[in-house]
């Protein structure tokens, strides 16, 4: 490709509304366009790296043995209320009616549109398994769109769906998908984890998501780097405390603790360790047998955080209490509240907490807390003692194998086991041997072929603007000639080189503009070319070329006569 037959559309600043790193170099480069909140134009760069990231998620679900397939991203309405999703899916169902005022959805996902495919066109045994796919566009009408490409609501994505006969069929397609996936993001050529992860809103009983390792990702990560553990904090399990409960040694004592709300600084002024503090944090738990809400108390040690995900797996849906709530419920405001005298109050502890001894809480009075207070003596013991807890940092690693690190990843990838929940809900059933009908299980698997791009810029990129490996990058080589348009001799050397690049079957932009050298370097550096090589009449004299890789520091200077050999060995390095 040469520049002058393309379109380059650089800026020297990202505009003021790009808030990450990715958002503002994908607009630098030229890569994408807003048009509106959360929905871009993929302008020609752009797409050429968006282009080579699908082909590689296509080449490798085709090996895997998925088939390809086009669903329509406007879905009627009535499958997702058959599906029960219609109210459940949230404000983010961009809902909109046709001229017969009849129900349509712009598709997020689509579960119940390949399971009304299936159930219509397989009626038997004999035609399981199946895993069909699509590359499509997807729409999610977040409240907030932000991060450009990363959080984007209109975005491009890989969905897979797999159908069987019997949960070992599943098991054995997920972990093909496992394994395809693990391809795919080492194709890309991107660091990455695997973690066990929540099934969320999607459902079903077996999760991984794929995450691009990167500081700036929104995941907190959990992975043991002794072992193959790895989970997303979310799921991730803090293991009890291996120490048996030290007995009550200290008198339980009220401590003033003026305008002092906030564990460290509870802590701080008291001279004692975090660690031996315990928080309570008030929520409404839902009780479907009254259809109300139930005043309740979470314990946790005052150096670890609520995982909102395990508790509700333990308590059932909750919501934190209001203010009012907690003076009605304690008499005291929040930043004081505590278990001690908290009668007919439902109170579950994290496993820390429930291993803890002379410890110091709220007194349920205003700019007081209480130390030395011990379950059994002061307490009761909570009857529910669980997991609530997000890990951190040296906690012993569920697998045995050693202690926890944490990371952060941008979730890339998801597959699920979602075993019979669309496949009951929309009746997707087949004859077996006998003739009887049987529910079929099902998988799903997805990709964001979009966010993909913008991961791989947060994790690749330095001072100069996108560093793309070699496998999504728009252009493999960039030759830069200097003075092509006033040089003959430059001018003929950079064109033999390019059409012997092409030839070679190497991806080459050839910068044929009439442009400064520092202007026409900036940009293929920010673009995030790999190589670049370039042609000038001082090296030309001496029969060699100049190259230097994205990444170094020094140009090389190269025989002219062995260029494509040169830069064959870097791209096979690479």
């Amino acid at each position: 490709m040469r520049t002058s037959k393309f379109f380059i559309s650089t800026l020297k600043e990202a505009p003021a509304d790009a808030e990450i790193v990715s958002h503002k170099l994908m607009l630098r480069a030229g890569l994408v366009k807003r048009l509106a909140g959360g929905i871009y134009t993929w302008m020609p760069m752009g797409l050429r790296i968006l282009r080579k990231v699908e082909n590689i998620v296509r080449e490798e679900m085709d090996r895997a043995g998925a088939i390809e397939l086009l669903m329509p991203a406007v879905q009627p309405g009535e499958l997702w209320q058959e599906s029960g999703r219609w109210e459940k899916y949230g404000p983010e169902l961009l809902r909109l009616k046709d001229r017969h005022a009849r129900d349509f959805v712009i598709g997020p996902t689509h579960e119940e549109v390949i399971t009304d495919v299936v159930r219509k066109e397989i009626k038997s045994y004999r035609q399981l398994p199946v895993h069909f796919y699509q590359v499509q566009t997807k729409f999610r009408d977040e409240i907030r769109p932000r991060f450009g490409v990363m959080r984007g609501r209109e975005f491009l994505m890989k969905d897979g769906y797999s159908f069987h006969t019997d949960f070992e069929g599943l098991q054995r397609e997920y972990r093909n998908m496992f394994d395809t996936y693990t391809r795919i993001f080492s194709r890309l050529g991107l660091k990455f984890r695997a973690v066990a992860a929540d099934t969320g809103s999607i459902g079903g009983t077996g999760s991984h998501e794929f995450h691009v390792l990167a500081d700036s990702g929104e995941d907190a990560l959990a992975y043991c780097p002794h072992s193959d553990y790895a989970a997303n904090v979310e799921l991730a399990e803090a293991l009890p405390p291996r120490s048996s409960r030290e007995s009550a040694s200290d008198p339980m004592k009220k401590v003033a603790t003026p305008g002092k709300t906030r564990c460290e600084d509870v802590a701080e002024f008291l001279g004692i360790p975090i660690t031996k503090m315990v928080k309570a944090i008030a929520i409404m738990r839902a009780t479907p047998e009254n259809e109300g809400s139930e005043f309740t108390l979470i314990l946790l040690r005052g150096d670890h955080d609520l995982n909102e995900i395990k508790t509700q797996k333990v308590v059932g849906e909750f919501r934190f209490a209001r203010d009012e709530e907690i003076v009605a419920a304690l008499g005291c405001k929040p930043g004081y509240i505590g278990p001690v005298g908290a009668r007919d109050i439902p109170v579950f502890a994290d496993h820390s907490v429930a291993a803890m001894a002379n410890f110091v809480c709220g007194a349920n009075e205003v700019d007081f807390h209480l130390s030395g207070v011990n379950f059994e003596r002061d307490l009761p013991t909570p009857k529910t003692i669980a997991d609530l807890r997000n890990v951190v940092t040296g906690d012993p690693s569920p697998d045995g194998k050693g202690k926890l690190e944490l990371c952060r990843g941008i979730e890339v990838g998801h597959i699920f086991q979602l075993r019979r929940k669309y496949a009951e809900a929309l009746n997707c059933s087949f004859l077996d041997e006998s003739g009887k009908s049987q529910i079929m299980e099902m998988g799903c698997y997805g990709i964001g072929v979009s966010r993909i791009v913008g991961a791989a810029i947060e994790q690749n990129h330095d001072e100069r603007g996108i560093i793309f490996p070699v496998a999504i990058a728009p252009f493999q080589v960039a030759v830069v000639p200097m003075g092509f348009h006033k040089s003959s001799q430059v001018k003929a050397a950079a064109e033999a080189l390019y059409e012997e690049l092409a030839a070679a079957g190497i991806d080459v932009l050839l910068d044929d503009r009439s442009e400064r050298p520092g202007v026409m370097f900036a940009e293929m550096e920010l673009i995030g070319i790999p190589h670049r090589i370039v042609v000038g009449e001082r090296g030309l004299a001496d029969g060699k070329l100049e190259y230097k890789g994205r990444t170094d520091s020094d140009a090389t200077m190269i025989p002219l006569a062995s260029a494509l050999g040169f830069i064959k060995e870097r791209l096979c390095a690479s």
